[in-house]
């Protein structure tokens, strides 16, 4: 290349642009330079002015161009009235137009209907209570707005009326059919607030999915409480002719409950952890490490025959010495090795073989309720059990081992048969 062609080349690439041209209009940075307005402010302020732009426009389209004629217009200008939307948790005060047709009915503004709605307000204050905001602190916990612009609805006494109200919807759960869906695996337990007890059954379906049925509010476990339950879910739709497990935590009443109500067909699998709790509380500490292996190996055993051998054996070492003990080990044994004369092992066993996974759900609705200080009445509990479902199912996942719930549903299924047969014998 000659020198002049390298010359023309480097004066070519001199003149050739670098970079792109952007153009940031110089009133939105004196906004940004303003120490007294907030980069919140501005986002407020402008979005109020969309909003009212919004608004003219949809006035524009009922009425037409202003200070013009037109026969064929709908409706005409009505001035404007105080009005408010919701935003960020709360309701602000503006202006609003106002159009009226030709008979001078009010006509509604597309935009303003969308911008007032009160469910992101109802959806902002669930959240809040969630996240655990008590309803005094709620204020607190929004942006701060400007000077200039008035909020509303952000009061303890607001937030609770609307909270009140929310849950109070909640509740209709409470009498909604469950369905064609089954429920081969229902888990009961209880959960005190203040004096108050509520008992809460979780089912899972065929595919390992949980979904809270029922739950019933008294002031014990008491057996009438817990048939109450059990025959309201047999009134919406879990059918007391097919046998289910039942897995709970070893109360008398819940046992006496289930009996009166599905019969033999409840295969009832008392926690472990519970019975394990129950037999350590009779003995001496230096004993529960040789008693709580003995348990162990006896329940993690494949063979119930054998298991129950071992808890025999271990409850006839304990009588001498301890009762008591000895008392609690034989009490409700054969209720403590349903699973594995189900022949349900693995994860499926381990998952099934405790109240877990619903005490661990009761653990969420005390997390969800912990800034009331005062249940005022059994309404109250139950609605913000209510509330703390709605929350915690978003969280429900499948069940470990799920894939073993069809060997369950066929052991089952043979209970049944069992079952059908027995009767046919007596009949």
């Amino acid at each position: 290349m000659t020198k002049h062609a390298r010359k023309s080349t480097r004066l070519q690439a001199i003149d050739r642009p670098t970079t792109a041209t952007v153009q940031i209009p110089l009133p939105v940075l004196g906004a940004f330079a303003s120490i007294e307005r907030s980069y919140f402010d501005l986002c407020i302020l402008a979005g109020q002015q969309v909003l009212d732009a919004m608004m003219e426009q949809d006035r524009e389209a009922l009425c037409g161009p202003r200070w013009k004629r037109d026969p064929k217009r709908r409706a005409g200008r009505a001035g404007t009235t105080p009005s408010e939307v919701t935003l960020g948790g709360r309701r602000l005060r503006m202006t609003r137009p106002r159009v009226r047709s030709q008979a001078g009915e009010e006509l509604e503004l597309p935009s303003f209907a969308f911008a007032s709605r009160r469910d992101p307000l109802d959806a902002h204050a669930m959240n809040a209570v969630a996240c655990g905001t008590s309803t005094r602190k709620y204020a607190r916990s929004l942006d701060t707005l400007p000077a200039e612009v008035t909020a509303r609805s952000t009061s303890k006494s607001a937030v609770s009326r609307r909270y009140v109200a929310l849950t109070t919807q909640l509740t209709t759960w409470l009498t909604t059919p469950l369905g064609d869906r089954h429920f081969p695996v229902v888990l009961i337990d209880g959960i005190i607030l203040g004096d108050h007890t509520v008992l809460i059954a979780l089912g899972i379906d065929i595919e390992g999915k949980k979904q809270i049925l029922g739950l019933r509010e008294g002031h014990t476990e008491h057996s009438r409480v817990v048939k109450a339950l059990l025959r309201d879910l047999v009134a919406r739709g879990l059918d007391p002719d097919r046998a289910r497990l039942f897995v709970i935590d070893g109360a008398q009443a819940l046992t006496s409950a289930l009996r009166t109500v599905f019969g033999p067909l409840a295969a009832i699998q008392r926690c472990q952890f519970h019975k394990q709790r129950n037999i350590l509380g009779h003995l001496p500490e230096h004993l529960h490490a040789n008693v709580t292996s003995v348990l162990r190996d006896s329940w993690a055993a494949g063979d119930a025959a054998l298991a129950q051998r071992q808890l025999k054996r271990l409850a006839t070492s304990l009588e001498p010495n301890h009762p008591g003990a000895a008392a609690s080990v034989r009490e409700g044994l054969d209720d403590t090795l349903t699973l594995q004369r189900l022949g349900i092992h693995g994860v499926l066993y381990t998952k099934l073989r405790t109240t877990n996974a619903i005490e661990n759900f009761n653990s969420a609705i005390a997390t969800y309720s912990r800034n009331v200080k005062r249940w005022r009445n059994g309404a109250m509990v139950v609605r913000w059990v209510s509330g703390a479902i709605v929350e915690a199912e978003r969280k429900f996942r499948r069940v470990h081992g799920w894939r073993d719930i069809t060997t369950l549903v066929s052991a089952l299924g043979d209970l049944e048969a069992t079952q059908e047969a027995a009767t046919e014998r007596v009949a």
